[in-house]
């Protein structure tokens, strides 16, 4: 194999193993589960992880996303109110779930009116939320931007990102491990909405990964994060095609509609991979009888790891695990792949679609 040929999978162990570390950061350095005892015996059970977890001066930390309109995204809000819930010292104040940009900006400004310790923002749109996330920062409140990226980096204290590359290229190698030494093999991709530049990133990936074995994306269709529109384009693709040996859908909601038009043409001659990692999902593939065979993780919980890290940065405190005295300016999520071998690691922190 050439050099050349090597360098997706050179580049996704070089990521995998720079964001499985972030990831342990996160999940590790602000967790409030403490520690085993160094003994083996349980006297150690009440000591904090940290002095990070003892009971600090209560912060009050302002907390925005979008509506609750799919799984994932309640899975996000539920997860930031649930790591609120940890702390005793944490006062969330949660603004009602909008995809409506000015109302999104009122909700900020309301924020920051008030005077609040820190923000948490999952913005609907990161472009139009940066300016007032820029007087946000101005006014002296820590900005942690969750998700979809403002414009300008002086928008955030912190960012919080899933690995959309990452997805795409977790997708494709898995499916080069399941249908790669066929050179003939036919791969099929459903993305989300072409439009978004995460659609554009995961399919990136998806084709970088695949290029790797000597495969490309065969049939292509897009639809729009929705049980419905999933279903619609899962039915022409499989139309179009009438062989397919493995398939990617982008995300686990419309995942549902995919699965629900495979079913309606009975077809069952190839593996299919699902992404976000949704509750649903992962009991498909335990049952051991669908085409969804795996699923790749595009974490719910970032704006819960954004609500530790707000309490962290209100109360001068560093991630405990890490010799630099402050918080990291920019975290990425891993992206792991989930199948029957380690679905039972976990299905029971997944979203419902």
């Amino acid at each position: 194999m050439s050099a050349a040929r090597q360098r997706p999978y050179r580049r996704m162990m070089s990521t995998a193993v720079a964001l499985a570390g972030a990831t342990v950061l996160v999940a590790g350095c602000t967790s409030n589960e403490p520690e085993p005892s160094a003994s083996g015996g349980d006297g150690g059970g009440n000591a904090a992880a940290s002095s990070n977890d003892e009971t600090g001066e209560t912060v009050r930390i302002g907390f925005s996303a979008p509506a609750a309109d799919h799984g994932w995204m309640a899975g996000i809000s539920e997860a930031a109110q649930d790591a609120a819930g940890e702390y005793e010292d944490i006062d969330l104040i949660i603004a009602e779930g909008t995809n409506d940009v000015s109302t999104q900006i009122s909700q900020v400004e309301t924020f920051i009116n008030e005077g609040v310790d820190a923000i948490v923002l999952l913005p609907f749109d990161g472009a139009a939320m940066t300016p007032v996330a820029l007087q946000a920062m101005e006014a002296g409140i820590p900005v942690i931007n969750v998700d979809r990226e403002f414009s300008s980096p002086f928008a955030a204290r912190a960012t919080i990102l899933g690995d959309n590359y990452g997805m795409g290229v977790s997708a494709g190698t898995y499916i080069c491990e399941q249908v790669g030494d066929n050179p003939d093999a036919v791969v099929a991709e459903i993305a989300g909405i072409d439009s978004l530049p995460l659609t554009q990133d995961r399919s990136q990936g998806f084709a970088d990964a695949l290029a790797d074995c000597g495969l490309d994306v065969d049939n292509r269709v897009a639809a729009d994060f929705t049980v419905e529109g999933g279903e619609e384009a899962a039915a022409n693709l499989l139309q179009a095609a009438p062989q397919i040996d493995a398939l990617w859908n982008h995300d686990d909601d419309q995942g549902v509609g995919v699965l629900a038009a495979i079913a309606n043409a009975g077809r069952d001659e190839f593996v299919m991979v699902g992404g976000a990692g949704s509750a649903n999902a992962m009991r498909e593939i335990q049952s051991g009888d669908s085409v969804l065979q795996a699923t790749v993780i595009y974490p719910h919980t970032q704006a819960a790891d954004g609500i530790r890290l707000a309490r962290l940065i209100a109360q001068g405190k560093s991630m405990s695990d890490l010799v630099s005295p402050e918080v990291p300016r920019e975290i990425v999520l891993n992206a792991p792949v989930v199948t029957s071998e380690n679905v039972e690691d976990y299905i029971d922190r997944a979203f419902e679609s």
